[in-house]
């Protein structure tokens, strides 16, 4: 199964036409960006701007999550389905404890998937998509 197939409608509109792929990588390379973000404002100590920033991360995550076909995508959909909901509870904990560790940890996650994704989203490897 191809990882596109794992994808359904975003529920995003630009008013230009998006490829459900390129709407999947902006996504994903939107969570990288506002983990960086938190990062940073967690160095500076800025803790309110760090939890909106993972704040958005997360639900930029969830989006992705909802949008999976666990029908079309079949294993690889529910395998990310797990890998974004073990995200988001690791996001929330570093929220939580200000753990810059957790934050690296989902940045290596979501850099595997989105380098595969840039590459095709035929090319995720299964290593990512389990979580590992």
């Amino acid at each position: 199964m191809y990882g596109s197939n794992a994808y359904r409608n975003t529920g995003i509109d630009s008013g230009h036409e998006i490829s459900p792929q390129r709407k999947v990588a902006m996504l994903l390379a939107g969570t990288i960006e506002r983990i960086h973000q938190a990062r940073r404002q967690l160095d500076e100590g800025d803790l309110g701007g760090k939890a909106q920033a993972l704040s958005s991360a997360i639900s930029i995550v969830e989006v992705l999550r909802l949008s999976l076909d666990a029908e079309a995508g079949g294993e690889l959909a529910e395998r990310l389905g797990a890998l974004y909901d073990y995200l988001m509870v690791r996001m929330a904990e570093a929220n939580a404890s200000n753990d810059q560790a957790r934050l690296d940890e989902v940045l290596r996650l979501l850099d595997t998937i989105a380098s595969a994704w840039r590459e095709g989203p035929e090319a995720i490897p299964a290593e990512a998509a389990a979580g590992g």
